[in-house]
């Protein structure tokens, strides 16, 4: 209990946490065991592109990095040290070495749902089979597949998808939505078929309004793959959170962009909208951590951490 309590305190002072707490009248050496504070882990993955196996060791830049076995043991350590975790993914989860080509997902799919994923969305390559194609890997899926901007209703996928979730961590209430990115000259239209295409800030200011005002939500997460950035007027991470007013966490995908940490941006009501995303091939694992006041669920600061995902290897 002692070692626990010495950790957390050193949580707090190695965030901006600690000037926060004194703001709000509380001891940063007490909180804890005042149970003043509420931890929600949130642990992401992007673009992993079917990479079951670490790369191999030959000498390459990401030899013996990624891997399900690692990525799946570094996830089970992090639940047992934690309470309350979150883990999510940022699309294109299909497409990228043979395992796709022979088992067409059901394989990427299953050890998802074995790992314990919340939730994921579509990336464009998740498309590569077409709609009917992942339609087929659904059964094996344990976790919601959200997109709010993509209308299914056309194709096999109607009602097999949702635009949100709520779900509820140690009385702090989490919103999650996704968003995918344009598919008319990405991907062949006989693979994404009737799928309707929704502007994707109309439908981000939709569902952060569904969820935050009328379903009361503490923290809003958005699951994007629209990219980070992009020359010119092209929708992207970026864009969307100086366009919107309640997302406080973007989790990105598709432009396989390493970030060290979260970047802060304004949004529309002046306030912070971290935009994160952690490569690409399941090499890194991306987690953030908030604290909430408990007694009125506030948000009061973060934490971010990005942990490499290697095998154990002699070279």
């Amino acid at each position: 209990m002692a070692g626990s309590q010495l950790n957390r305190r050193d949580f707090i002072r190695g965030t901006t946490a600690g000037a926060a707490l004194i703001a709000l009248g509380i001891n940063p050496e007490s909180v804890y065991a005042k149970d003043d504070l509420v931890k929600v882990v949130f642990l992401h993955t992007n673009d992993v592109h079917s990479r079951i196996d670490p790369f191999p060791i030959d000498g390459s830049r990401n030899q013996g990095m990624g891997g399900v076995a690692a990525r799946s043991a570094l996830i089970s350590k992090i639940r047992q040290e934690e309470k309350n975790v979150l883990l999510l993914d940022a699309g294109d989860i299909f497409q990228g070495t043979p395992y796709f080509n022979f088992y067409g997902g059901e394989l990427e799919i299953k050890m998802m749902s074995m790992m314990g994923y919340d939730a994921g969305i579509m990336g464009n390559h998740d498309f590569d089979n077409g709609v009917e194609g992942f339609y087929k890997q659904l059964p094996h899926a344990k976790f919601p597949i959200l997109n709010a901007n993509y209308d299914f209703s056309d194709t096999i996928l109607n009602g097999m998808t949702d635009s949100y979730r709520i779900i509820k961590k140690d009385g702090i209430k989490v919103g999650v939505f996704g968003l995918g990115i344009e598919l008319a000259g990405l991907v062949n239209k006989q693979q994404y078929g009737n799928t309707i295409y929704r502007d994707p800030i109309a439908k981000a200011l939709e569902m952060e309004r569904v969820l935050k005002l009328d379903n009361k939500c503490d923290i809003i997460v958005c699951l994007s793959h629209l990219g980070y950035k992009y020359d010119g007027p092209k929708v992207s991470d970026m864009v969307l959170a100086k366009s919107t007013n309640f997302i406080d966490l973007i989790i990105g995908g598709h432009t396989h962009t390493f970030m060290d940490r979260p970047e802060p941006i304004r949004n529309l009501m002046g306030k912070e909208t971290l935009i994160n995303q952690v490569g690409f091939a399941g090499i890194n694992l991306g987690r953030i951590d908030f604290i909430f006041h408990r007694q009125n669920r506030q948000k009061i600061t973060y934490n971010s951490d990005l942990q490499f995902i290697r095998t154990n290897f002699k070279i």
